[in-house]
């Protein structure tokens, strides 16, 4: 399916931290806080998602590949095929220990969401 770069189908990543990403159901899980992109492809590789903790402290950082986000133009923001009890069992950091993001890290998180490496 070709869509055309138009006003509506590009966004600036500085818009996309902080939108808000939700379940099938519609329940809010985290927000972007992050954009993880490859240096040589130019390709977004992973949304990473804030979830968990309250008002921001406790939070935890998800990498999700981007592949699994789809945006909704009806909630405002991306839909996840996950569960918070799914993603309480996935690849995570803290803000004070953020992995190296090499092929085997790579490959754990694309596991996890079955999803093939790049």
């Amino acid at each position: 399916m070709d869509i055309d770069n138009t006003a509506s189908s590009v966004i600036s990543s500085d818009k996309v931290n902080g939108t808000h990403v939700y379940n099938p159901n519609g329940d809010k899980l985290g927000s972007i806080e992050t954009l993880m992109i490859d240096k040589i492809s130019g390709q977004v590789r992973y949304a990473v998602m804030e979830f968990g903790g309250f008002l921001g402290i406790g939070t935890d950082h998800y990498p999700l590949p981007w592949d699994t986000l789809q945006y909704s133009p009806e909630q405002g923001g991306y839909v996840v095929s996950l569960s918070k009890e799914q993603l309480e069992g996935a690849p995570r950091y803290d803000t004070a220990s953020t992995p190296v993001y090499n092929d085997d890290y790579g490959r754990r998180v694309y596991e996890y969401y079955g999803i093939p490496y790049l």
